[in-house]
Parts: structure tokens; C-alpha cells; sequence
């Protein structure tokens, strides 16, 4: 047997001798009157050996550590809000005996009164305990800290336990929902939901997942994008709305994509980019400053100012400048034959998507305070309208934060039969072998044709934006369950290695 086996096997044991001894070992529930948080606000000052007999208080939680000392034990509880320590005495702690059935990583209910150790550390004198859920696996050996990360993220329930720090995160990470949701809802934003299985995915070029109906004997696809109902609303009479959701891109892993990802999209008839721009300046600047209590960030080593305004940039002058080139990166054919000498990685590339490509070798890395990309051109931009005074461009601006794409923003197309053309030429790049084109969607154009007003549209990456306010170098260090490879896969390259 393992040695996590043979511990399993004695946890057992002590989970039957605690039911002999007449301990339910599942109750149902526990009546708290506090957590270990706001015991040590109360007595925050104190100091050593003070008691207060008569407070009487009763806490549960999980025990990240046992002291046995004969006639006492010492021992931690966790609970959500963090730890306190527990003294049981053998005189005045209830089933003295029987705490030698308790492991750690046990789930426990307690009561009693408070004071402070000799060494001023506040603690909860036991005076009835009761077990509510055995653990029956031990928790790591070093229960301060979990260092490898693909148990973190595989079991993060263990991660949680052990890393106070990434509880953190994720109650950040729920503040920022919270701020967004403040913010869009005192400007009058509307919150909506929208399907997730769809006939068409659309909204941005991305590979879908697909999913079979069997009830309608068909296939759909998952979303990629929250746009097109959003926009579907625009024509429906709704002004302003916005939808926080999750979304699905059958593509790559890594630091910065994770297929299923949580997108804040919203769309403000009647508006344009500009407009959108100052909003989202606003929004972020505020955030920074109620979340990190101000405008300079740090991530990564490297500090970053959200002061307004935001740093605005050109997406041809950028490309130009960074990459060398001395002809207009929109002539394609041009570019075409600079990508092929330079970068022979790039030769099954389409040529309109060079400039995607160029710019985020070129450009991406050199955009680390908050800095709008302006001005996109229209190959690369199939949905966003053009650009009012710049042939071949479109009103599209793309955030980018510490080299990450963190929010593309449009002046929404609504001619439809503008619309129909792009899709018409985004069908033929599929057939051509791009299956990341838009895919040519009747019911949208339908939607456009009966009016859409002008607009401006927005989509705002919560997993890149949490990475950044809570410094973490990977978009899984701020999923709670990022997707990972079958265990058994993993397991069977590890053992090849």
C-alpha cells in the first residue's frame, strides 16, 4: 500500500472510533457566532495572558495543525476569513480523550472563551468540540504551500487550504466583477444574458467548439463572443447594455489563453470609439485606484500607471516604426514578400493576417502602460466600421496593458450591406482554409437590416485584467479551474520524460 493509502486506512479507523464514541460524523449543520477574522479585530491590541471568560464564542473550520501535549493540545483552525489558534484542556475541554481521533485537515466545530497566550497570540480555550467532516486524505505535508503547480491548479481546493494568498486573488478577482458592474450600472447599462449554444458562433475569428442536440438531431457551436445578440439588442431598442460571460475558443494554452474565459461586453448606441475610449479610461483609472489604492500598479517587476489619459498610439505608424519597414504595411502583396524574407515561420500565414501576426511580434511587448492601439485596418477588423477619414482603416481601438491585448473597442459596423460584403469575403477565406474567419451569418444581417443605430462596442478580458491587478504571471493563477489535460495524459508524458 501507499503511504497515502495507509493513511487513509487509519483516518478511517479514527472516523469509526469517533462514531463509537457517539459523534454524528456528518452533522448537518453548525451554528457559528463568529470567524477567526473578527475575533482578532476585536482584540486587536492586546496583550499577553488577558482573557475574557465571559465571552463566549463558537467557531468552525478546518485544523491545519494538532500539538498534542498530554494534558493539552494546541492546534489551528482555518476558516474562510483566515486562522486562530485553539488550547484544549484535558480539565476543561469536553471529550478530551477522543481528540486523538482529529487529524489534521479535519473539519471541526468549537466553542468556548478567548485570551492570549503568554506570547500575546489570541486563542480560543475549547471547551466543546465536535468533529463535521473527516478528512480522509491528508492535506500536503507542507501545508504552508503547494509548489507545484499543476497540483494547484488540478486540485484547487488544496491550493485554496494551503495559499492564503490565492483565496486573495480570487476575492479580488470578484471585486473587479463587483467594480464593473457598479460603474456600467450607474451609467444606465442594462445587464443581459445571452445564449451560449448557438447555430452560428460569431462575433470575432475564432475556432468554436461544437456540440451535438440530440432532441433537434443537429449540430451547434459554443460561443466565442458575447457581440452579435448584444448588438441584436441595439436593434431592439436597447441603448445601453452589457453582459459578463463566459466564452469559448477552441484554440491554444498558455500564459495568456485559457479556451474557456470569462469577457465583459458591452455596447452603447448612438456612441463611437472615442467615446467608449474615455469610458473605459474611467473605469479602469477608478478600479486601480479602489482596488490597489492608486494609479501605479505593480506587475511583474515593473510598475504601471493608470493615470488618465491612457497613452493612444497609431496601429500602421506602430507597426512601421517597430518592424522597419518603408512602404505601407496595408499593401499587402508588399508585405507578403517582406513576411516571406523575414520570417519564413510566417509563410502559411494569409497575408491579411501579417499584420496581426507583425504587430504582435513588433509591437506587443513595447505596450506595457495602458495604451490605446488606434485605427486598425479593415482586413483584420471585419465588424468594426471604417474609418471616418482613413481609407483602409477601421474605428477600432485594441488596450493593451503589460503586452497583453486587454480590451478591442469599435465603432460598430451597422451598414448591412457593408455587413453582407465582409461576410461574403470572410466565407471565401474559410473556403479558402482560414478556419478562424467570421463565419457568414444570415440571421445577424437580418437583425442589421431592420436598423441598428450607431454605436460603440466593447470587449474587456476579467481573466487578463485580474492577472494585472493581482500580479500574476499566468491567466490559470486567476481561473479557479483552468482546463488542463486529462490526469492520465499527463501522467503518461510524465513517465515518458
Amino acid at each position: 500500500m501507499s503511504e497515502h493509502s495507509e493513511q487513509t486506512a487509519q483516518r478511517l479507523r479514527n472516523l469509526e472510533a469517533l462514531v463509537e464514541a457517539g459523534f454524528e460524523p456528518y452533522p448537518y449543520r453548525y451554528e457559528k457566532t463568529t470567524s477567526a477574522a473578527e475575533l482578532q479585530q476585536r482584540h486587536q491590541g492586546a496583550g499577553a495572558e488577558e482573557s475574557w471568560p465571559d465571552e463566549r464564542v463558537s467557531l468552525a473550520g478546518r485544523l491545519v495543525s494538532l500539538r498534542r501535549m498530554g494534558k493539552v493540545t494546541f492546534a489551528h483552525l482555518l476558516d474562510e476569513s483566515g486562522r486562530i489558534q485553539l488550547y484544549f484542556n484535558k480539565q476543561a475541554t469536553a471529550e478530551y480523550n477522543r481528540l486523538k481521533k482529529l487529524d489534521v485537515g479535519d473539519l471541526v466545530g468549537v466553542s468556548g472563551s478567548v485570551f492570549t497566550t503568554r506570547t500575546g497570540e489570541l486563542t480560543v480555550a475549547v471547551e466543546r468540540w465536535q468533529p463535521l467532516a473527516k478528512a480522509l486524505r491528508p492535506l500536503p505535508d507542507k501545508w504552508h504551500g503547494i509548489k507545484d503547480k499543476e497540483v494547484r491548479y488540478r486540485q484547487r481546493y488544496l491550493d485554496l487550504i494551503v495559499n492564503p494568498e490565492v483565496r486573495e486573488v480570487f476575492r479580488k478577482r470578484a471585486a473587479v466583477v463587483r467594480h464593473i458592474r457598479s460603474f456600467l450600472e450607474e451609467r444606465g447599462f442594462l445587464e443581459v444574458e445571452t445564449p451560449v449554444i448557438l447555430q452560428t458562433a460569431g462575433g470575432t475569428e475564432a475556432r468554436p467548439f461544437k456540440t451535438f442536440h440530440n432532441a433537434l438531431g443537429r449540430e451547434f457551436e459554443l460561443r466565442i463572443s458575447l457581440e452579435l445578440p448584444l448588438k441584436k439588442l441595439l436593434v431592439g431598442g436597447y441603448e445601453k447594455v452589457y453582459e459578463l460571460g463566459r466564452v469559448f475558443r477552441n484554440e491554444g494554452i498558455d500564459a495568456q489563453h485559457n479556451p474557456e474565459f470569462t469577457m465583459l461586453e458591452a455596447y452603447w448606441a448612438y456612441a463611437d470609439y472615442d467615446d467608449m475610449a474615455r469610458m473605459v479610461e474611467e473605469l479602469l483609472s477608478g478600479m486601480a485606484q479602489e482596488l490597489n489604492g492608486g494609479a501605479l500598479i505593480e506587475y511583474q517587476g515593473r510598475q504601471l500607471d493608470f493615470s488618465r489619459p491612457f497613452k493612444r498610439v497609431s496601429f500602421v505608424e506602430a507597426l512601421v516604426e517597430k518592424t522597419g519597414i518603408d512602404f505601407d504595411p496595408l499593401d499587402l502583396d508588399r508585405l507578403r514578400i517582406w513576411a516571406d524574407a523575414k520570417h519564413p515561420e510566417l509563410i502559411d500565414v494569409p497575408s491579411y493576417k501579417l499584420l496581426d501576426k507583425l504587430f504582435e511580434i513588433y509591437v506587443e511587448e513595447t505596450l506595457q502602460d495602458p495604451t490605446f492601439v488606434y485605427d486598425f485596418p479593415a482586413a483584420i477588423s471585419p465588424l468594426a466600421k471604417k474609418h471616418r477619414s482613413k481609407p483602409g482603416l477601421t474605428e477600432r481601438w485594441d488596450l493593451f496593458v503589460a503586452g497583453m491585448e486587454l480590451a478591442p473597442a469599435y465603432s460598430e459596423l451597422n451598414d448591412p450591406l457593408d455587413q453582407r460584403e465582409r461576410f461574403a469575403e470572410q466565407a471565401r477565406r474559410r473556403e479558402g482554409g482560414d478556419d478562424e474567419a467570421h463565419k457568414y451569418d444570415e440571421d445577424f444581417l437580418v437583425a442589421l437590416e431592420h436598423g441598428m443605430p450607431p454605436a460603440a462596442g466593447l470587449g474587456l478580458g476579467i481573466d487578463r485584467l485580474t492577472m494585472i491587478l493581482t500580479d500574476q504571471p499566468s491567466i490559470r493563477d486567476v481561473i479557479l479551474f483552468p482546463l488542463l489535460k486529462p490526469k492520465e495524459a499527463a501522467d503518461a508524458e510524465d513517465g515518458e520524460g
